[in-house]
């Protein structure tokens, strides 16, 4: 034992210990793709099993050593090439490598379903997948054997090369083993690796060397183009995780239901000399999703994410009937009005008395009944200003087809809420026949209320630019909260991209304002 204490036996058995790890990379690749083909829970046991079968079988053929030796005399000869025992091996091996890499890449690259979906999958054979784990590691071996001969002449210190290396494979195979299923591109890689790895194994039987620092620097130089797409990978994942997580699952559904709507597709066939010729148009209208389509889908996916006070009805523009009026001013009001349903409340909107329709309070007065006992029969229903828009939607239908008053912390109303503006916030304004369009399009502009929801204006302008942190439901309190103040009639605010002009404001708030984008301005 004294040879331990030389310095070279232990530089040579860390060489070594390297060289095995390094040669044994190819076999730990194998190892993680043929443990996918077993079902979670045996996977571990499949991979300890199998390298602790291969170490063993490794330190018996390094206990046969003399005999290993023998394999590379030649039992067959011609003028073209030498054919011994190791070659043989390597042919056999190189060429199972390359059948059984094949057949791997075909099935990623054809996204075979029982692949992808793990409750149908049909797993493989535990013990099946040990041996062939076993088979392989043989074939590797000889390789690795043969190295720690021609570089160590003490059997005790190859040994304990072996086992050493096959430690660190063995602690190192589940975390490569797991990454590499994780990122189905680097399993491609893997397999691009076997295939390379199974090309030089048939090579070198029939004597064809193959320097291996070519290979190796085939695959370090493959390595480090995987590792820039990781990162640039891990970095796109890293920007989108930036965004809502509401409008991320927006963009996904619209990109896959524009996949899916491409599909369908115009096929026509015509006869040309006896043969049937098929031409494959895509449809114009199949394309792509038109404007109202994909402003539905984004309304209905970010519903959830929205606030009470962009949906409702605010305050400014509510109706209702002020029962300290006289008969003939409500009847007035009643018939001029094309709302059917109308709040009625006592000298001020604050002060609501109930619910009436129309119709009903009409035939009510005809009838001389109480304005005031008749409207509270039916008492209002009404919810906070930080109701969730989704809880809203239950709301709703225990209203009956009514509506709901929107109040805040100090009971002052806000606004109303109908399942018109639930729909509005959905697919887009519907207009009363009292009412202007919220927006109107110009030649290079939009003409712009104040009290447009800034939800519905950012997906008409396809733009991201306008709602931020500031819980601003309307372009008025965009505005006021950029400029910090009132903006003045004729003043020009620029956010972004944009230009809003103030077109019409008062004292207390903005009536209308003119948008311009900041690319069509000369």
């Amino acid at each position: 034992m004294d040879f331990f204490l030389e310095p070279s036996i232990w530089a040579g058995l860390l060489t070594l210990v390297v060289l095995e790890v390094v040669l044994g990379i190819d076999n730990l690749i194998f190892v993680a793709i043929l443990s996918e083909k077993l079902p979670p829970e045996q996977r571990d046991k499949a991979r300890i099993i199998g390298l602790s079968l291969a170490l063993i079988m490794r330190l018996a053929l390094l206990s046969l050593i003399s005999w290993v030796v023998t394999l590379t005399t030649p039992i067959f000869s011609s003028k073209f090439f030498d054919l011994s025992i190791r070659d043989l091996i390597l042919l056999i091996g190189g060429l199972f490598l390359l059948f059984k890499a094949t057949i791997e890449l075909h099935e990623r690259l054809e996204n075979d379903e029982d692949h992808e979906n793990t409750e149908n999958k049909n797993y493989a054979s535990f013990w099946a997948v040990v041996i062939q784990i076993v088979i392989l590691d043989a074939v590797f071996s000889l390789d690795a054997i043969i190295t720690a001969v021609g570089m160590v002449n003490q059997l005790l210190i190859m040994m304990i090369a072996v086992i050493l290396a096959a430690i660190i494979m063995l602690l190192a195979s589940k975390a490569l083993t797991n990454f590499i299923n994780l990122h189905q591109t680097v399993v491609v890689l893997c397999l691009s690796f076997l295939l390379m790895i199974g090309f030089n194994l048939v090579a070198e039987s029939l004597k064809f060397y193959i320097p291996k620092g070519y290979l190796y620097a085939a695959i370090g130089f493959s390595i480090l183009i995987e590792i820039f797409n990781q990162i640039a990978r891990h970095n796109f994942m890293k920007n989108q995780s930036r965004k809502p997580m509401r409008q991320r699952a927006a963009e996904a559904i619209l990109r896959l239901m524009i996949r899916e709507k491409n599909k369908n597709i115009n096929i026509k066939k015509t006869k040309i000399n006896n043969t049937q010729k098929v031409s494959i148009v895509p449809s114009v209208e199949t394309e792509m999703f038109k404007d109202e389509e994909k402003y539905m889908i984004n309304g209905v996916l970010t519903l959830a994410g929205r606030s009470i006070k962009s949906i409702m009805t605010p305050r400014s523009n509510i109706s209702w009937v002020n029962t300290e009026n006289n008969i003939n001013e409500i009847r007035k009001q009643l018939l001029d009005t094309p709302h059917s349903l109308f709040p009625v409340c006592k000298g001020e909107l604050d002060e609501i008395i109930g619910i009436v329709r129309a119709k009903e309070l009409l035939v009510a007065i005809e009838k001389n009944q109480d304005v005031y006992q008749f409207s509270s029969q039916i008492p209002p229903i009404i919810i906070p200003d930080t109701l969730d828009p989704i809880n809203l939607l239950g709301v709703l239908r225990r209203a009956q087809g009514s509506f709901v008053i929107v109040s805040n912390e100090f009971g002052v109303v806000q606004g109303l809420i109908t399942p018109l503006d639930v729909l509005e916030a959905i697919a887009g304004e519907f207009p009363d026949a009292d009412e202007t369009p919220n927006i109107i399009k110009e030649q290079n502009s939009w003409l712009v209320k104040g009290e447009t929801d800034l939800h519905s204006l950012q997906q008409l302008l396809n733009t991201k630019e306008l709602i931020k942190e500031d819980d601003c439901a309307s372009l008025g309190g965009l505005l006021i909260a950029q400029n910090g103040q009132l903006p003045t009639q004729g003043e020009t605010i620029n956010i972004n991209s944009f230009s809003f002009y103030i077109v019409k404001a008062t004292e207390y708030r903005i009536d209308l304002v003119r948008i311009i984008k900041n690319s069509n301005i000369n």
